[in-house]
């Protein structure tokens, strides 16, 4: 049986730990999936600490949120699990302590495992090509949804952005005059970007014979649509990715793969890295220097450009 302390206790942390997801919702503009996670992996944290007798947020101390993540590695949990852990305890402390609930911040010093960053998988210029060509070609038949395929994939190679922001982009936030796409990326920021002429040709096809046979009721104002003429999903363009890259006979592809296939692509024709940077929407330079790589011909090439003993 509970004891009237404990039940306390239990509904102290309770309600801290919904005060910290309205906060990473409403000020720290997280994504509900991001968000769920931190959550979680408060939830795990206290449920630890409650096996030491520790009941309260105060009671957290760095030993014991070192001893938390060691048990995590001991179990095998992956790097990136334990790096996501770790951050979780630093942004809600850090929170605690802003908000009074804690005098002092003890995860301040808490260090954890980075995640791996295997280089993505990025397509050449020519399997890229081979890519768009197939995925024209099959918008010539008589499906309105191959036409979706075409657009969907010339956009995420064209712009770089994340399947999920184009997936959310409505016709209001297209210009074909400009040739620009306006998305929402992660923590609500709003960018620009700009696509190039094969693309536009593969959205007005899409626009003047696929769109209008696909919209229904659900359709709304969303560029893309999915089949039933609601808006497309995630699911539903990653699966197309897989599928066109099989019939072109490249690597496997994914939305990401195009993403970072573009952001690589820039680099390589002499685009700076500021610039990637803010196609790309990361808030980190650093961000952006981990997610593409430039070929060792640039690399050189700039060197005999540049170096007065090259």
């Amino acid at each position: 049986m509970h004891s009237a302390a404990g039940t306390s206790a239990a509904t102290v942390r309770s309600a801290a730990v919904a005060d910290f997801a309205m906060h990473l919702r409403a000020q720290r503009g997280l994504s509900e999936h991001t968000v769920r996670a931190y959550v979680g992996d408060i939830e795990h944290l206290m449920a630890f600490a409650g096996r030491y007798g520790r009941t309260e947020i105060s009671d957290v101390d760095l030993g014991l949120l070192r001893a938390w993540l060691a048990s995590m590695a001991a179990a095998e949990r992956s790097r990136a699990t334990l790096a996501r852990r770790g951050a979780a305890a630093r942004t809600f402390f850090d929170w605690a302590r802003r908000t009074a609930r804690v005098a002092s911040d003890p995860a301040l010093r808490l260090a954890s495992a980075r995640p791996a960053s295997p280089l993505p998988t990025v397509l050449g210029v020519d399997a890229t090509a081979r890519l768009l060509d197939v995925a024209r070609t099959r918008a010539q038949d008589s499906d309105p949804v191959h036409l979706r395929d075409w657009a969907a994939l010339e956009l995420l190679y064209a712009t770089g952005v994340r399947v999920g922001e184009l997936c959310s982009a409505d016709l209001d936030d297209l210009d074909l005059s400009e040739r620009t796409l306006r998305v929402v990326g992660k923590g609500d920021k709003e960018r620009v970007v700009p696509f190039g002429v094969p693309a536009a040709e593969a959205v007005q096809a899409w626009l003047d014979r696929g769109r209008p046979s696909l919209a229904g009721e659900l359709a709304g104002r969303a560029l893309l649509l999915g089949r039933r003429g609601g808006r497309a999903d995630q699911r539903q363009i990653r699966a197309v990715a897989h599928t066109v890259a099989a019939l072109s006979g490249v690597d496997d592809v994914a939305p990401h793969a195009l993403r970072h296939t573009a952001a690589t692509h820039l680099l390589e024709g002499g685009s700076d890295l500021r610039s990637v940077q803010e196609v790309l929407g990361h808030a980190s330079l650093a961000t952006t220097q981990r997610y593409t790589h430039v070929t060792a011909e640039r690399l050189r090439t700039s060197f005999e450009q540049a170096h007065p003993r090259a």
